[in-house]
């Protein structure tokens, strides 16, 4: 009989080049190389072409995958009109997933399933995904979306959208710092649940819908919402310890805290930390990054959990401006780079995935003819 875990915890679900997590040791690496030397030296553009192709990309290489994401930013008129149309009051995730979807039908490509079709679509949805979530905190706030931008990264034109305003070096820094971070995990919920779709064989935008709606839980990528919430709640260092103490004692997690895969600290939450530091420096402002300080020394002392990457970007986000709504599909905004490499991934070598379930419940059960039930219930 196979053996059931909870969660699939730990079982090997997919053979991929992609990226490696070795746990214990608290390693992340893309297509071989640490994460932290992309963090240190590279960009965006050139983490995304790694992830895509499979090696790092030549000058010219990189150039013209960055002049590629850059001519397809803006949206297709029709999805800005859609946007329009959303409730004030819609959740910033479910308007996201709608928007990708509707990016579908304006692509005469979307049905195409080879491999050049795919590698165009994966660039038009990683370049416009950065255009919606902008567009939409344009629109939910009554103001006009901002027209993209040919000229900047990808971080610097997201940011220009975002706030209608030239960013600082300092947020272009830390928005594409971020955007590597956070471009891919393996075999995350979200990542898996693209990878599902995409076995049956599906379209691209379909599977990357399929993210979006794994990536909108607290559990996954809404969890650095929870811990800004959280730190807005503690207020000040002085009041952390008590707050753990009792968060420990009703029997409740610390956001931020902990790791399915990691039993060091998360790689990505070093460098997170020290730009959480920085941007509060610039500002002034070192409140937000001084309670998590204090967080992580007493959640290691009370109960030995490292902090992950949802810890810091947390307040990293949230000293940038960035809405706290707005947290999880700013993790979109990156993540769908791993995504769609995942899904040409699966593409390039598919097999339906499968699995089976465990059955727990009552066996040989009679079927009861209506009547008799009724009798049996009175």
């Amino acid at each position: 009989m196979p053996l059931t875990k909870a969660g699939l915890e730990d079982v090997i679900a997919a053979n991929s080049a992609i990226c490696d997590i070795i746990g214990p040791e608290g390693k992340l690496t893309y297509r071989g190389i640490d994460i932290h030397d992309l963090a240190r030296h590279s960009s965006f553009e050139e983490t995304t072409y790694l992830l895509w192709f499979g090696h790092l990309p030549s000058q010219e290489a990189l150039r013209q995958l960055s002049s590629d994401l850059a001519a397809h930013r803006a949206l297709p008129r029709e999805v800005l009109e859609l946007m329009r149309q959303f409730p004030r009051g819609a959740t910033p995730m479910d308007s996201l997933r709608t928007a990708v979807s509707a990016l579908a039908f304006y692509d005469p490509q979307a049905h195409d399933a080879s491999n050049d079709a795919n590698v165009q679509k994966a660039i038009r949805v990683t370049a416009q995904t950065a255009t919606i979530v902008a567009a939409l905190e344009q629109l939910r706030r009554g103001r006009q979306p901002v027209e993209p931008s040919a000229r900047g990264s990808h971080a610097e034109n997201f940011l220009r959208m975002l706030f209608a305003a030239e960013p600082e070096p300092i947020q272009v820094r830390a928005m594409d710092l971020a955007l590597i971070l956070h471009a891919d995990h393996e075999l995350n919920a979200s990542t898996f649940a693209a990878r599902v779709t995409a076995a049956t064989l599906a379209d691209m935008y379909s599977a990357v819908v399929s993210a979006i709606g794994a990536l909108a839980g607290p559990l996954h990528g809404g969890a650095n919402e929870q811990v800004m919430k959280m730190l807005q709640k503690i207020g000040e260092p002085a009041r952390v310890e008590a707050f753990v103490t009792e968060t420990l004692q009703a029997h409740k997690k610390v956001s931020g805290f902990g790791h399915r895969v990691y039993r060091t600290e998360d790689p990505r939450a070093t460098h997170l930390r020290q730009m959480s530091r920085e941007l509060g420096e610039k500002a002034g402002n070192l409140r937000w990054y001084e309670i998590s300080r204090k967080l992580e020394e007493v959640v290691m002392a009370q109960k030995h959990l490292y902090a992950n990457v949802d810890f810091y970007s947390a307040s990293t986000y949230f000293m940038m401006g960035i809405p706290t709504d707005l947290f999880t599909p700013v993790f979109a905004v990156s993540r769908v780079s791993g995504w769609t490499a995942h899904i040409l991934e699966q593409y390039a070598d598919n097999r339906l995935i499968r699995p089976r379930a465990e059955y727990i419940g009552e066996k040989n059960v009679p079927y009861v003819p209506i009547d008799q039930r009724v009798k049996a219930a009175s």
